[in-house]
């Protein structure tokens, strides 16, 4: 029967989008809207998963989980950061809005982590300077 299930051979040239938090979370909720969007386009070169945080909470001290919504990337098991523009270039801890904003995120991170780079620099600067 294990026909009927699909395997996971590899993902070692995919980039893994990881969101934690929690699902009834309205921040996640919203960042997940975009997740689920932009998941058949991106399907090539990334791949999506959730972990809800109370129910695997080994990764909460591991990665300074405190934010209710996180999103990181990972490549070949190797956590890739990308400067945001943000000083926290560990992950992304708000809910983007635009779907093709967050594709062209993974898809740095994609061409960066292929390359061997382990800090890519986003696309667009996040900071607070440029939001007035």
């Amino acid at each position: 029967m294990s026909y009927l299930l699909p395997h996971l051979h590899s993902e070692e040239e995919r980039v893994v989008v990881i969101r934690f938090g929690h699902d009834w979370d309205d921040t996640c909720m919203q960042m997940d809207e975009v997740l689920a969007s932009v998941a058949e386009k991106i399907k090539n070169f990334a791949v999506i998963y959730l972990v809800d945080i109370t129910e695997v909470p080994d990764f909460n001290t591991m990665y300074e989980l405190y934010e209710p919504c996180t999103v990181m990337f990972f490549f070949r098991n190797k956590h890739i950061m990308i400067d945001l523009g943000t000083g926290n270039n560990n992950k992304i801890n708000w809910a983007l809005k635009d779907k093709q904003e967050f594709i062209d995120i993974v898809e740095t991170v994609y061409r960066g982590a292929r390359k061997g780079r382990g800090l890519v620099i986003s696309p667009k600067d996040y900071s607070t300077k440029y939001r007035y």
